[in-house]
């Protein structure tokens, strides 16, 4: 009998962990928080470039989120930097980035990473997210550090039929490394 008894008790024990721990897991992927969810999801994958307005800086440049261009300093762009600067790469299987509204497709490319995947690119510059952006518009990332210095890429060919600057000047604040 008592052998029954703890039998019961050990699948009600289990039951409870593993209710746990998908609700865990559930939570993690809703917030975004990194863990088990996030670390499934892999490389950030983008098929078209579009447009956000952002208040400061005007017509931007977004993939899901703001994308930046990088003038680089002397130390070069490696893992730790790609880390907080993920590359804005091709979906697999696609060879170009479709443009969405007010995004000009000529200036549309892509470049080789070193692992072979394709990243796109903007009038010949390779676009990248910042780690700490977290919605279309957001510009946290206007930072110099010692990769050098990243700044948004305004549109150009922007539905208003203004003509807009190919880049857009510097801010202040982000974080610094």
């Amino acid at each position: 009998m008592r052998s029954l008894e703890q039998a019961s008790s050990w699948r009600r024990s289990v039951g409870r962990l593993v209710a746990v721990a998908l609700a865990v897991v559930a939570l993690t992927a809703l917030t975004g928080a990194p863990g088990i969810a996030s670390a499934a999801t892999g490389p950030r994958n983008a098929s078209v470039i579009s447009t956000a307005k952002n208040s400061k800086l005007g017509t931007i440049l977004v993939a899901d989120e703001t994308v930046y261009a990088l003038k680089p300093s002397k130390t070069a762009c490696t893992a730790k930097c790609l880390k907080v600067w993920p590359p804005v790469l091709l979906s697999q299987g696609l060879m170009t980035a479709r443009a969405g509204a007010g995004v000009d497709t000529a200036k549309l490319g892509t470049v080789a990473t070193a692992n072979g995947a394709l990243q796109v690119t903007y009038a010949g510059k390779p676009l990248y997210w910042f780690a700490q952006d977290k919605a279309p518009g957001q510009v946290k990332g206007n930072v110099t550090d010692k990769w050098g210095k990243w700044y948004t890429m305004a549109a150009v060919g922007s539905s208003s039929g203004s003509k807009a600057p190919s880049t857009t000047n510097a801010g202040t604040g982000g974080t610094a490394f």
